[in-house]
């Protein structure tokens, strides 16, 4: 077992961080929170924080916080009938001011996956009008961004014509999965479960392609693209190189689909069976303490040598999720010393204050606000604190559902 100590920290830190999340709430949706916890009002009310924190309130609401049941309703009907909502593109704008008028900016993959995973949390949770929330948001998803040829979404659309931009990304796909894995959770369509496992099943291969290495980045054929952004290799979007804490991401996804479709007789990618751990035995390779001090690196090239060395707190949760869904499907209780080495250096280097994550540091740990400013969503460090309590389900929801594991 892990210890103790991380135990409390992690029970701690949960509702820590909905108390943290709860200053989000806006008119029309949650916004931005910047480093003192204020609603950033420049970052206007953007679509996948609404959609991320109204998935962590249905959370909080199935582990009986009130508070939570009020501000996961109001998720749901901000993204049914607030400005975020697209009456002429029947979908989801990614950016709206704080007053409600539109920002303009294409529309996004990315962004709308979380609308699917906060409705079907919501659904899960019985929120009020999540269902229709659900199904407005799958036909989206059908119409705009599934691409049935390639078993892959497309990553973005103009908004005035609907014309598909010619790139291609892993991320937009990755949190498709994630999203499809909770409609599943919610509706028990297999549907969304063959989906998520077609999608994977393609990423798979690209990582056994390119030495575990994931490409982040594709032509419209979806042929790695792997000197994109070379020249701008901090982008905060699509950074040039692969994210390790994406190969963190994918290796839990990759376990839950896997367990999802063996549950159901679906088939799935063989590669699924083993490729999980090795892609988290990269990331700590490749990763943790690269350049010689402890943390996960932000990026790397393809030959494995750090770009952008500045660590994100997003990646150091996703390295704690994926060790904890590792040591559930293998049993190698290694991965316990892992997550107590995650949880030290987080308590050390990134929790400023309870439910207080700091979102970047510098590669001797000092705060910085060079790809993230301010501490914007809940939603990984939530995640993680969460998922070591839980079976291994579709969906964080779903366990919640099968054994009401609520911290104390």
């Amino acid at each position: 077992m892990t210890t103790l100590m991380t135990r409390q920290l992690f029970d701690a830190q949960t509702w820590s961080l909905l108390a943290f999340g709860k200053r989000s709430r806006t008119e029309h949706g949650f916004g931005w929170l910047d480093d003192v916890g204020s609603i950033a009002a420049e970052r206007g009310v953007q679509l996948w924080i609404t959609g991320r924190m109204t998935h962590c309130f249905a959370l909080g609401h199935l582990m009986g916080d009130p508070d939570c049941t009020v501000l996961s309703a109001h998720g749901v009907a901000c993204l049914l009938d607030g400005p975020l909502r697209d009456d002429d593109t029947a979908a989801w704008l990614c950016t709206v001011n704080l007053d409600g008028t539109p920002q303009p900016g294409p529309l996004r993959a990315y962004d709308h996956s979380f609308v699917i995973l906060a409705a079907a949390s919501a659904r899960m949770a019985e929120v009020p009008r999540a269902q229709e929330l659900l199904d407005a948001a799958l036909l989206a998803f059908d119409r705009l961004w599934w691409d049935e040829a390639a078993g892959m979404v497309v990553d973005s659309r103009n908004r005035e014509t609907l014309a598909v931009d010619d790139y291609r990304g892993a991320n937009a796909n990755m949190h498709t999965v994630e999203a499809l894995l909770a409609a599943y959770s919610a509706t028990h369509d297999p549907l969304h479960l063959r989906r998520a496992a077609r999608i994977t099943g393609r990423i798979a291969h690209e990582v056994v392609t390119h030495a575990f290495r994931l490409p982040e980045h594709f032509d419209d054929s979806w042929n790695a693209v792997l000197d994109y952004n070379r020249d701008r290799p901090t982008d905060a979007v699509r950074p040039y190189g692969s994210k390790v804490g994406h190969w963190l991401e994918w290796a839990r996804l990759m376990v839950q689909v896997r367990v999802a479709c063996t549950a159901v007789g679906i088939g799935y990618d063989p590669l699924l069976d083993s490729l999980p751990t090795g892609m988290y035995r990269k990331a700590l390779q490749e990763g943790w303490g690269a350049d010689g001090e402890q943390g996960f690196v932000y990026t790397v090239d393809f030959d494995g040598y750090p770009v952008v060395r500045e660590r994100m707190s997003w990646v150091l949760c996703e390295g704690i999720s994926a060790a904890e869904t590792l040591r559930q499907i293998t049993g190698d209780n290694s991965y316990e010393h892992d997550i107590d080495t995650y949880a030290a250096w987080a308590r050390e280097h990134l929790i400023e204050d309870p439910g207080q994550w700091r979102g970047e540091l510098d590669s001797q740990d000092r705060p910085i606000s060079a790809a993230w400013s301010g501490k914007p969503d809940i939603y990984h460090a939530l995640q993680a604190m969460l998922i070591g309590r839980l079976p291994i389900t579709p969906s964080l929801a779903e366990g919640l559902l099968r054994t009401g594991a609520s911290p104390a």
